[in-house]
């Protein structure tokens, strides 16, 4: 077991007790058991694992469940309300915790907005989006003008896979955050970079989750799109393994000996960052993934400081005195 620095989890999420009333009974993420969640069950789980700060986000389905209620306020309204709770949470832990402040993207202009607000009054550390909105994923047109503004602040944007928008899940009967999670994350990269949003938007601090879902696998078959079909000639980018590496990837249920040989061909450790997926991931597997973390012999010890506690710090620079 290697020493540790304080870590910084970067994939460690909250369920705001508004939030979960809002979302009752509403089946979140199907097949997946709900966890519960307090300020405190994260800390003693970070007490334990060496994380000296979380930065917190709202994992599927985000406040998407209120899209198509009868007030089209409700989504705007329920991020108003867990972004505040998030900045009281980091008032009273200042040096354990910070937050993505989540955005109501299926309305871009109300994200925008909300981005505004969670940056420049509660000084949130930077925001949390899904893959896709109302069956759209991220390199749709719609979403890059708040993608522009994520990149003109330098805020950083971290990307939560959801259920997939078309996809008969009882086909297999198996949660889709088990496998489908993982080509969700994929399904946007891929969108991102064929709509050309990566190259348009170089400086787009964008985290993808879970070490890029299957990124570091399909990389190389990613430059082929304009071999498999011309049409892409104009759309492809000039170096999509480049614009690739211009990501940083959390390695949240991913610390272990199939996914970080694969995402250490793909990212330089200064673009790779630690994550629990605490609750939705039990506490014994973040003792799991730490470890996995600690003991991955493939970086220096320099390179493991980066990925646990500086490459946080140089995206998060408020965290440096936790």
């Amino acid at each position: 077991m290697h020493d540790l620095p304080s870590l910084i989890d970067v994939h460690h999420h909250a369920i705001p007790p508004a939030y979960a009333k809002s979302l009752g009974n509403r089946v979140a993420i199907p097949g997946v058991d709900y966890p519960t969640w307090s300020p405190e069950e994260s800390l003693e789980v970070m007490d334990r694992n060496g994380i000296g700060t979380a930065v917190l986000s709202i994992t599927a389905p985000g406040v998407t469940f209120l899209d198509d209620d009868a007030d089209p306020a409700a989504a705007r309204r329920m991020a108003r309300t867990v972004n505040e709770y998030f900045a009281g949470l980091i008032e009273a832990h200042p040096d354990r915790f910070g937050a993505f402040a989540v955005l109501p993207l299926s309305d871009p202009a109300a994200a925008k907005d909300e981005l505004g607000y969670a940056i420049d009054e509660l000084k949130l550390d930077g925001a949390g989006v899904l893959t896709s909105y109302r069956g759209r994923y991220l390199g749709d047109p719609a979403f890059e003008p708040v993608l522009a503004e994520l990149a003109d602040r330098g805020v950083p944007v971290h990307v939560h896979p959801g259920t997939p928008p078309a996809r008969d899940l009882a086909t297999f009967d198996l949660p889709p955050s088990l496998y489908e999670f993982t080509f969700e994350t994929t399904r946007t990269v891929a969108s991102l970079l064929f709509n050309g949003v990566l190259d348009r938007q170089p400086h787009l601090k964008m985290i993808v989750s879970h070490a890029g879902g299957t990124l570091p696998f399909l990389a190389k078959r990613l430059t082929y799109g304009p071999t498999i079909g011309s049409y892409l000639a104009d759309r492809a980018p000039a170096d999509v393994i480049a614009t690739l590496r211009r990501l940083y990837y959390d390695i949240a249920m991913s610390a272990n000996e199939f996914s970080l040989p694969a995402l250490q061909k793909l990212a330089d450790p200064e673009r790779i960052l630690y994550g629990s997926d605490f609750p939705f991931m039990p506490a014994a597997h973040t003792a799991e993934n730490t470890a996995g973390f600690a003991e991955y012999d493939g970086w220096s010890e320099k390179d493991r400081v980066a990925v646990g506690r500086s490459n946080a710090l140089s995206l998060f620079p408020r965290l440096t005195r936790s």
